[in-house]
């Protein structure tokens, strides 16, 4: 109902709603219509009460409640289940817990703080209180586990794309799961699987983005890598209404690698791409070489064509632009 009332309050665009236009659209009494803004009100909303006129809506907060999220957000699946929970050890650990129980797609983890938050290979991921973006999506896509590693090219480009939409910035995509600004890294994916031989159980895809980290903000070893939305735009962001356009636009992209396939994903990540005909380093578990990146295959391999002209199919590994 709360999210009924912001809707309707978001509607009016500064105007006054009364209380007993409010009651009669969502019939509900009037004292059940303040009892809910009184509600909002503690949330941190500023809903200006006049007798006579109704209630305004002043100011909405950078919260990433259930309310604030789910308010206004259009889309069918994505989104429609949203578990807030103001600390967690991480995201996508609290994601398999609830795809193990048997969450349904498209619920989504939401948290202000990570205790624990990782990236690849196990690194740790810094996630301070009310900056960033850390959350994760339960999926359960009726495709061969062999293909699993294709929805981080999928969650990468609907993010991607989100944002540059959102924000306006240039962004751009680094192999195989890095949002970049100006070559700093703003975000990052961690996409998990649970599975069986011939059957996907869920498959849970983590993201963190840096959304309003002041310089300052950054510890000096990530100073010169790391960058916000924020430090990048000259200006702050509204996360929940950044997540809304974000989950919408990952919902587009998702039902679109079900119904045609990979490819129309590969070609959109490679026009977002900025690692693509660079010379680069590759350190992998194998050892590092340097080469030329060429593409990405059909599995979301990146190959690389080394001075000797072997072609080397990357499965896992961190990338970097070669510094001539």
């Amino acid at each position: 109902m709360k999210q009924q009332i912001l809707a309707l309050l978001s509607q009016r665009q500064g105007n006054f709603l009364s209380g007993a236009e409010l009651s009669a659209r969502l019939k509900i009494s009037r004292t059940a219509v303040w009892k809910h803004i009184k509600s909002l009100k503690e949330e941190g909303y500023r809903i200006l009460a006049s007798p006579r006129r109704g209630y305004l809506l002043l100011e909405r907060p950078d919260l990433l409640t259930e309310t604030e999220i789910r308010s206004g957000l259009e889309t069918r699946i994505f989104g429609q289940k949203v578990v807030f929970l103001p600390l967690l050890d991480s995201t996508n650990e609290e994601a398999k817990r609830l795809a193990a129980a048997g969450a349904p797609e498209g619920t989504v983890v939401v948290s202000e703080q990570q205790e624990k938050g990782k990236g690849r290979i196990g690194r740790q991921w810094l996630s301070p209180p009310k900056v960033g973006l850390w959350f994760s999506l339960i999926l359960r896509p009726a495709i061969m586990p062999v293909f699993a590693a294709q929805l981080t090219f999928v969650s990468a480009v609907a993010i991607c794309q989100a944002l540059k939409e959102a924000t306006g910035l240039p962004l751009t995509l680094k192999w195989p799961n890095d949002l970049l600004w100006a070559g700093k890294k703003v975000g990052g994916i961690l996409t998990e699987l649970s599975a069986e031989i011939e059957k996907i159980n869920y498959i849970i895809v983590g993201t963190g983005i840096n959304v309003n980290q002041k310089e300052e903000d950054l510890p000096p070893e990530l100073k010169e890598m790391a960058v916000s939305l924020q430090m990048a735009a000259g200006r702050p962001f509204h996360r929940a209404a950044l997540l809304q356009v974000i989950l919408a636009k990952y919902e587009e992209q998702y039902h679109t690698y079900l119904q045609d396939g990979f490819a129309p994903i590969l070609q959109a990540w490679r026009e977002l791409n900025s690692i693509l005909g660079q010379e680069v380093v590759v350190k992998s578990p194998e050892g590092s070489f340097a080469g030329r990146a060429e593409d990405v295959n059909a599995d979301g391999c990146l190959l690389v064509r080394k001075a000797s002209g072997e072609l080397e199919t990357v499965i896992v590994g961190d990338v970097s632009i070669r510094v001539k």
